[in-house]
C-alpha cells in the first residue's frame, strides 16, 4: 500500500468522523427544541385544566350565590303572606315561594353535577403538576447533557480537522481534488478494499489483468465501475503469522 494510499485512507476516516459528528452537533438543538416543545404543551394543559377547575368553582359559587337570594325572597314572600288579606294574595305568595324553591332545587342539582365534574378535573391538575415538575428537571438535565455533548463534539471537529488539514498538506493537490470530487460524487466513500478480486463499494469483479496491475501499480486507479479509489491490501496468514510468532520467541 503506497504512503498515498495511506493517507487517503486516513482522510476518508477523517472525514467520516467529521460527518457523524456534525450530525451530533446539529441534531442535539433539535432534540432540545422537541423536547421544550413538548413541555411547553403539557404547561399549556395545564393552564387549561387549572383554568376549567377556577370556572367550575367560580360557577359553583353563582349557584350558591343564587340559593341565597332565593332563600331570602322565601324569608320575605312568608313574612308578607301572614299579611294576605284574600286568597288570591294568599295563593299568588305560594305560587311564589314555590317558584323560588324550584329555582334553589335547580341550583342545588348544578352545584352537585358541579361538584362530580370538579373531582377529576381537580385530579388532573394536581397529577399534571406532579408530573410537569419531574418533566422539568429531566428536560433541564437533557439540556446540560446536550451542551456538554456539543462542547466535546466540537472539541473533536477541530481535533478532526486539524488532522485533516495536516494530511492534505502532505498530498499532491491533485489526489485531493480527486479524492473530494469522488467523495462527494458517492457521498463520503471514495477509497474501497480490492483484496478479493472486487470493489468492495459497488462489488463488481474486477477485470484479472487490472487487479493484478492493481497489485504492482504503485499509483493511484480506480474502479472501471463505480470511480472509486482502490487499493489492494493483501490478506494476512494467520497461520504464518502465528508460526513466526512462535519461531521468534
Amino acid at each position: 500500500m503506497t504512503p498515498d494510499i495511506q493517507a487517503v485512507l486516513r482522510l476518508q476516516s477523517l472525514d467520516l468522523r467529521a460527518a457523524d459528528l456534525k450530525k451530533e452537533i446539529e441534531a442535539l438543538p433539535k432534540h432540545i427544541a422537541k423536547i421544550e416543545k413538548q413541555l411547553d404543551q403539557h404547561i399549556r394543559k395545564l393552564e387549561v385544566d387549572r383554568a376549567a377547575v377556577a370556572a367550575n368553582q367560580r360557577d359553583r359559587k353563582r349557584f350558591e350565590e343564587d340559593i341565597k337570594v332565593q332563600e331570602q325572597k322565601i324569608s320575605k314572600l312568608r313574612d308578607q303572606m301572614l299579611q294576605a288579606k284574600t286568597n288570591e294574595q294568599y295563593r299568588a305568595f305560594q305560587h311564589e315561594i314555590a317558584f323560588c324553591e324550584t329555582e334553589i332545587r335547580k341550583a342545588e342539582d348544578r352545584i352537585l353535577d358541579l361538584m362530580g365534574e370538579s373531582e377529576p378535573l381537580e385530579r388532573n391538575v394536581k397529577a399534571a403538576e406532579t408530573n410537569l415538575k419531574v418533566e422539568k428537571e429531566q428536560v433541564e438535565k437533557e439540556k446540560e447533557h446536550a451542551r456538554k455533548h456539543t462542547a466535546e463534539d466540537e472539541k473533536f471537529l477541530a481535533d478532526v480537522q486539524k488532522e485533516r488539514a495536516e494530511i492534505v498538506s502532505g498530498l499532491e493537490p491533485a489526489v485531493v481534488r480527486d479524492y473530494d470530487q469522488i467523495r462527494n460524487r458517492w457521498k463520503g466513500i471514495a477509497i474501497a478494499d480490492a483484496t478479493d478480486g472486487r470493489c468492495s463499494a459497488c462489488m463488481i469483479a474486477l477485470r484479472p489483468q487490472f487487479f493484478q496491475d492493481l497489485k504492482r501499480s504503485e499509483k493511484v486507479m480506480h474502479c472501471e465501475s463505480c470511480g472509486r479509489i482502490l487499493y489492494y491490501n493483501p490478506p494476512v496468514n494467520l497461520e504464518h503469522e502465528l508460526h513466526q510468532t512462535i519461531k521468534g520467541s
